[in-house]
């Protein structure tokens, strides 16, 4: 890398001409369809699994809840995590 942050995270990369979702993309939401048993399972699958910090992580599924394929790809669990979003944002 050359130091110089992006000024955002680049959002999941299409697989193929079809605009499918990437490998990566399916796995982010594979990985958020799980139940997690005790404190840091998640965050250890996330470094274990995807070679991800979770930071990155949470970058690459927050830009998945904005993008259409994912949504047509797992509707329930994309709906499911903006619905969350929405009521932490509420919050504020």
């Amino acid at each position: 890398m050359n130091g110089v942050p992006d000024a955002e995270p680049p959002a999941p990369e299409p697989s193929g001409a079809g605009g499918g979702l990437s490998a990566r993309a399916r796995a982010v939401l594979a990985l958020e369809r799980r139940n997690w048993s005790g404190p840091g399972a998640k965050e250890r699958a996330i470094r274990e699994e995807l070679g991800l910090a979770p930071v990155r992580y949470y970058q690459l599924l927050n830009a998945l809840l904005d993008d259409e394929r994912a949504l047509a790809h797992d509707p329930v669990t994309v709906n499911r995590l903006r619905r969350v979003r929405a009521a932490r944002r509420a919050e504020r």
